[in-house]
């Protein structure tokens, strides 16, 4: 008794060339070329958006303005942790601070709109992004506390310190997709990406 292979649908010619012409797509899809493509920050028309948008250099600017207030600011407080003095000047500080982290993310947003097409949570930037709603969550906290006069001196003082550490987090998530656009890019150095709370956004 002779056993028949290939009598049902799935075995007819146009079938088995589509099969092959799938199975060859996803061969190529899964190639180490798809995979870096897959894994670029930018694509060319990101990349020259991002290179002749006049909000590149702002968030340029902006990142060192904000941390080197963010060092100052991170001095009083922990001046005033340490020796009680100074309370006034490290609450005029940390809001400072805090209206600069603001207005980086104001202006990270509409980077980040002119170079992806959305104001935030962009794939290329989405987990620095999602990182950043923390750091101005306390921030806002902070403000907040010092406006309704909540947790006493110390209190905000401990605030402003959490603020902080998710700041310097961000940060350096920032830095490192900086660092990512460096190695990716086919000629120059790019400009600095939206670096929104260290850059946010």
């Amino acid at each position: 008794m002779t056993r028949q292979f290939g009598t049902g649908p799935a075995f007819a010619p146009n079938a088995s060339a589509g099969s092959v012409e799938a199975a060859s797509a996803l061969t190529r899809d899964r190639s180490p070329t798809a995979k870096k493509a897959s894994s670029q920050l930018y694509t060319p028309e990101q990349r020259a958006r991002r290179d002749t948008t006049p909000w590149t250099l702002v968030q340029g600017i902006l990142a060192p303005v904000q941390f080197l207030v963010f060092l100052v600011s991170l001095a009083l407080v922990i001046r005033y942790l340490v020796s009680g003095e100074g309370f006034a000047l490290a609450t005029w500080s940390v809001v400072i601070k805090t209206l600069v982290l603001y207005t980086i993310m104001i202006t990270g947003a509409i980077w980040e709109k002119v170079v992806f097409g959305r104001y935030l949570f962009a794939p290329s930037f989405f987990w620095e992004d999602v990182f950043s709603m923390l750091v101005l969550a306390l921030h806002t906290a902070y403000l907040i506390a010092v406006f309704f006069d909540l947790l006493g001196a110390q209190g905000q003082m401990l605030l402003a310190l959490a603020a902080y550490v998710t700041y310097v987090i961000n940060a350096a998530q920032f830095v490192w997709k900086l660092r990512q656009a460096r190695l990716q890019s086919p000629t120059t150095p790019p400009a600095n990406p939206s670096f929104s709370v260290g850059a946010a956004s």
